[in-house]
């Protein structure tokens, strides 16, 4: 089966939340959802022409929308969570869903489906300045990039980070020293890739290859995804394990830093009507 659409996805995504135990990051949603709909690999690895596949970009409408029916929250840490009303929750009438939602959207001059279908993410800030971000990233050359990169290790606590930017290296772009709590220090190689699609299990088996025996821990960021084979190829049993950052957490990491990003906080001035009242 193809990947369906937002709506579509309501209720195989309150059964994923159910099968996590309620609560679960983007990417273990990602893969449950899969899972229950039994997706090809190649409809779970289908790109958005938004650089994210089409699948994760259509559960994040689908939370948006839970979200806002009262099903689901989540936290600063990128968890989600099904609500009290949530758990007690096993399936919903779509029409229903989007009726409600779309009734909290009267001020605006377009409905949410109405946005969806143009492409365009107006109802859901986070996630459009995540878009603009990541786009703006594939404008960047590929050593700029790597500089990107070196610059969010350094501002994460990485010391000595050296970004090396050689051919023929087995894909290494870089490495720098992470030190946990004022004792212990790991070296850590890293690979940089400006993608808009998913890495491979066969690119993560390569890096590994090169990081063994010249470092203690592999750390690979792509402005792009990982496929389901190259999460588990990542974390595979008996060999040296590799953190993964892909664009969505990317940005986020850089949102939380600062870099390239600035959050406004608006400024609300009201009136209070009754403090007058004193005076009659």
């Amino acid at each position: 089966m193809s990947v369906p659409t937002y709506d579509k996805l309501f209720n195989p995504l309150l059964k994923a939340m159910k099968n996590l135990g309620g609560s679960g990051s983007v990417s273990e949603i990602d893969d449950q959802v899969a899972d229950v709909l039994r997706l090809s690999d190649d409809e779970i690895n289908e790109i958005h022409r938004r650089n994210t596949t089409k699948l994760s970009y259509r559960l994040a409408w689908a939370r948006n929308y839970l979200k806002r029916f009262g099903l689901m929250e989540n936290s600063s840490r990128g968890v989600w969570a099904l609500t009290p009303v949530g758990l007690k929750t096993d399936v919903v009438n779509e029409a229903v869903v989007k009726k409600a939602v779309k009734q909290l959207d009267t001020k605006e001059s377009k409905s949410l489906e109405d946005a969806i279908s143009e492409g365009k993410a107006i109802e859901s800030p986070s996630l459009l300045w995540q878009e603009v971000l990541l786009e703006r990233m594939l404008k960047m050359s590929p050593s700029g990039f790597e500089k990107l990169c070196q610059r969010l290790l350094r501002e994460s606590g990485f010391i000595q980070v050296d970004v090396t930017g050689r051919s023929g290296d087995g894909g290494i772009d870089g490495k720098g020293i992470v030190r946990l709590g004022g004792f212990l220090s790991f070296h850590v190689i890293f690979q940089c890739k400006r993608y808009s699609r998913s890495v491979s299990p066969d690119e993560i088996r390569d890096f590994r290859g090169a990081m063994i025996g010249r470092a203690d821990k592999g750390l690979f960021i792509t402005s792009g995804t990982f496929t389901k084979g190259a999460r588990a190829e990542a974390s595979r049993d008996g060999a040296p394990p590799i953190d993964l950052v892909d664009g969505e957490r990317l940005a986020e990491k850089m949102k939380e830093l600062g870099l390239g990003v600035r959050v406004r906080i608006k400024k609300l001035v009201e009136v209070d009507s009754s403090w007058f009242d004193s005076f009659e």
